[in-house]
């Protein structure tokens, strides 16, 4: 079995397969993901690209083949998954945010709760990850009272509480307007450059450029082509990344 530990990634993806009924989602993917990487996975709806991160934390589960987080194997029956779910933060479209929480309620839950951590140690934290997200002014706001791009620094925030090693992020802006979708990819900006692994299902090409290490284009469950975003965006190998490209281009 392959370890991320021995082969110095920080995931590894080999063989992913994964049916939805009669729908292949994921057709045998191979990924690696270096620590402090930052990959984009782009693609047409239905390819594949929101299974596939949903995989790597264990909220869905393989059909076949394996997923390393660092040196814990997250497809084997044995795995820890709360452990692994700490370790592996996720920013989702929606930003479910509980209504009935402030902000700093909001961030402080998981570590309080999950991770038995003391009220001041969190509360500290919970105040540095605020300011991190810019939303230091924010801390007793109730999520009805935060813009969408505002809620969702939040669910970022919250997020990293739990002191992951990888970020994963779905679609983070797409339910935002324009004007708040810069707020959030320059709070990812950051992360990428304080050096977080990160795997990120966007269509954002600007942040590609300034944050990803590499793009993926998946279509029809399989990864087709993967380079570094300048030469993938000016040079595609594969027709059908050609064609897609030319569409959100």
């Amino acid at each position: 079995m392959l370890s991320s530990m021995e082969s110095g990634t920080s995931i590894s993806i080999r063989g992913a397969q994964k049916r939805f009924g009669t729908v292949q989602a994921l057709r045998g993917v191979d990924l690696d993901i270096a620590k402090g990487e930052v990959v984009l996975v782009i693609g047409p709806s239905g390819s594949g690209k929101s299974t596939l991160l949903r995989c790597v934390n264990a909220l869905e589960q393989l059909d076949s083949g394996e997923i390393w987080v660092e040196d814990d194997c997250v497809t084997s029956p044995r795995a820890n998954i709360r452990r692994i779910r700490e370790e592996v933060g996720m920013v989702f479209q929606s930003f479910n945010l509980f209504p009935h929480l402030t902000a700093a309620q909001n961030i402080a839950l998981a570590p309080t709760v999950v991770l038995k951590e003391g009220k001041a140690e969190v509360a500290l934290r919970v105040e540095s990850l605020l300011a991190r997200v810019g939303l230091a002014d924010k801390a007793g706001a109730y999520p009805d009272q935060l813009s969408g791009g505002q809620q969702q620094r939040v669910a970022i925030a919250r997020a990293l509480a739990m002191k992951p090693k990888v970020m994963l992020f779905d679609e983070p802006t797409s339910a935002l307007d324009p004007e708040m979708i810069k707020e959030v990819l320059d709070v990812m900006l950051g992360l990428a450059l304080d050096g977080m692994t990160m795997m990120v299902v966007s269509h954002e090409m600007g942040f590609a450029r300034a944050a990803a290490d590499k793009v993926a284009f998946m279509d029809e469950g399989s990864i087709v082509e993967t380079a570094a975003p300048d030469e993938l965006f000016a040079h595609p190998k594969e027709e059908r990344t050609r064609r897609f490209l030319n569409h959100i281009l």
